[in-house]
């Protein structure tokens, strides 16, 4: 991989992701934490809410592990250009494999947001 620096400058793209996900998880932690306070929840419902902190979770693993998989990318293809070594098979490997964890995370997120909307829908319609 000739431009050693590519999967480099993903990193700060995945960075962001993950900040808006470490804010969705504390405010989802938060009103968790606000449920089993108040007493005054329905054990279907606080279930699914355990869930969505789940998925929020596993979502932040896979957007942490393309993190890595891109910086070890970029650090093999630049040793290949540096030690004109022949690596540049294994940086690409390392490179789809940060791609596909990339999109693990945001098809986790993605349902996250339905189901998410979903569960407010209900919360109102229980409260009507």
């Amino acid at each position: 991989m000739d431009n050693w620096y590519v999967p480099i400058t993903i990193v700060p793209g995945i960075g962001l992701l993950l900040m808006s996900t470490s804010h969705i998880m504390v405010a989802l932690s938060s009103e968790i934490k606000t449920m089993i306070a108040e007493g005054d929840h329905g054990e279907k419902l606080m279930q699914r809410k355990l869930n969505q902190l789940k998925r929020i979770n596993l979502a932040s693993v896979f957007l942490y592990l393309s993190v890595a998989f891109f910086v070890v990318a970029g650090l093999v293809s630049g040793l290949d250009e540096t030690l004109e070594t022949h690596f540049f098979w294994i940086s690409l490997y390392i490179t789809i494999a940060g791609i596909i964890s990339a999109l693990a995370g945001l098809l986790l997120l993605i349902t996250y947001s339905f189901k998410a909307v979903k569960i407010r829908q209900d919360q109102y319609h229980k409260s009507r």
